[in-house]
């Protein structure tokens, strides 16, 4: 199947999802007074294009106002996976009442032709609970979820940990897309909870804003406040180097990353251009090395992983910022003597199920590694969900992360 076959899929099925959430709605009525019914389809219909027409303005017109504008694009995107839930249950029904239909065809009197075969009411009902689901999901991502600051605790073991770093706590943050917050309101929640927590050392592991570097300029008295008792260590990740943005000229671009390197400054964060630095205490060592973004999924590779492992030294531990996941599978293994790689990117695609027993995402389909911990021999690989958003203006199932690791020494 080639790529060109996909906007007439995705049209097709759009079509499919406004034909049956209508057949669903009128199902609903059909018992109820003539006028009732007429008023309910001037309704459904009014409400649908009134959502994709606010929907594709929001979209089509990024530049001002985006954070505001996502919200319409958010309500548009519940009411297509409501409607696409909706078709699953009633097309099938369709294939069964086809097949019914041609079989009374077939085996009726000739001319009597087959009798018509009626919707059934209870799948009707049956679908628009199911399409609810995803509907208010979405929805309650926007108005909550989005926000809903989560800390994860994760305790690790190393044999070649340091003594001196027993039980050191470290705090990771990434993927603050400040270009998305309205206000400044939900970003010092997050501030206070990351203090509460009281770190050794905090990182910030890429995606400060969405595109522009004057994103996060609201917020730098706010991300200041973080408090840690080591000097906080950042990363860029894809969206800070604006790639997403038509420049009028590369200096202008090459501006635009100068400003973000200097908003990371007057926030107070040390930002790691392939290189590394070594903390020491009571005489014993360990090395924190830190990359420009480095894709293996398409993203650009920016990052220059041997230079920073060169500038580590005989560090007997080393723990490596990467924003990209993909980075480990790539590069990272090479380098058997970092223990510790700790991501973002993916954010968990804002969406999914997250449970104890259970975890998926559509993301999963795309990074072999997306949320959570992963272990291959010695190196361990943490990918933190997102402290931001962008796009969806909301979070369902992998809500908004502060990490927390605490290392032990096996």
């Amino acid at each position: 199947m080639t790529r060109s076959l996909f906007p007439f899929l995705f049209l097709a099925l759009v079509v499919l999802g406004e034909w049956y959430g209508f057949q669903a709605v009128r199902a609903m009525v059909q018992h109820a007074a003539p006028g009732t019914r007429r008023l309910t389809t001037v309704l459904y219909w009014l409400l649908t294009v009134a959502i994709w027409a606010l929907g594709i303005w929001a979209m089509s017109s990024r530049r001002e106002h985006a954070s505001f504008k996502s919200y319409f694009g958010g309500v548009l995107l519940a009411m297509l996976a409501a409607k696409i839930v909706i078709v699953i249950p009633l097309l099938l029904e369709d294939v069964v009442r086809l097949g019914r239909w041609a079989f009374q065809l077939g085996t009726s009197p000739a001319g009597s032709g087959g009798r018509p075969i009626s919707r059934s009411e209870f799948l009707s009902k049956a679908a628009l609970v199911a399409g609810a689901v995803p509907f208010v999901s979405l929805l309650w991502g926007m108005v909550k979820g989005g926000t809903d600051y989560t800390v994860k605790r994760v305790a690790l073991r190393f044999p070649n940990l340091p003594a001196a770093f027993h039980g050191f706590k470290i705090v990771q943050i990434s993927d603050l897309h400040t270009g998305s917050f309205q206000s400044k309101e939900p970003l010092q929640r997050a501030v206070a909870l990351i203090n509460q927590q009281q770190a050794d050392l905090v990182f910030m592991t890429g995606d400060l804003v969405n595109n522009y570097a004057h994103e996060v300029e609201e917020h730098i008295d706010t991300l200041a406040q973080i408090q840690s008792k080591l000097p906080i260590f950042s990363i860029l990740g894809n969206h800070d180097y604006a790639d997403y943005v038509q420049w009028d000229t590369p200096e202008e671009k090459a501006a635009n990353l100068r400003r973000l390197m200097d908003n990371h400054a007057k926030i107070g964060w040390r930002l790691m251009m392939d290189e590394s630095h070594t903390l020491e205490r009571n005489g014993e060592k360990m090395a924190i090395l830190g990359v420009q973004n480095w894709g293996a999924k398409g993203f650009a590779q920016h990052g220059n992983l041997a230079k920073a492992h060169a500038a580590s030294g005989d560090a007997p531990f080393k723990i490596l910022l990467s924003h990209d996941p993909s980075h480990w599978d790539a590069q990272v293994h090479q380098y058997p003597d970092i223990d510790l790689t700790l991501s973002g990117h993916t954010h968990g695609m804002q969406f999914g199920v997250n449970l104890p027993f259970m975890k998926w995402s559509p993301v999963q389909y795309v990074y072999k590694q997306w949320a959570g911990l992963y272990q291959r021999g010695r190196q361990y690989l943490y990918v933190n969900a997102g402290l931001g958003f962008i796009g969806y203006p909301g979070r369902v199932g992998f809500l908004p992360e502060i990490t927390v690791f605490e290392l032990q020494k096996a």
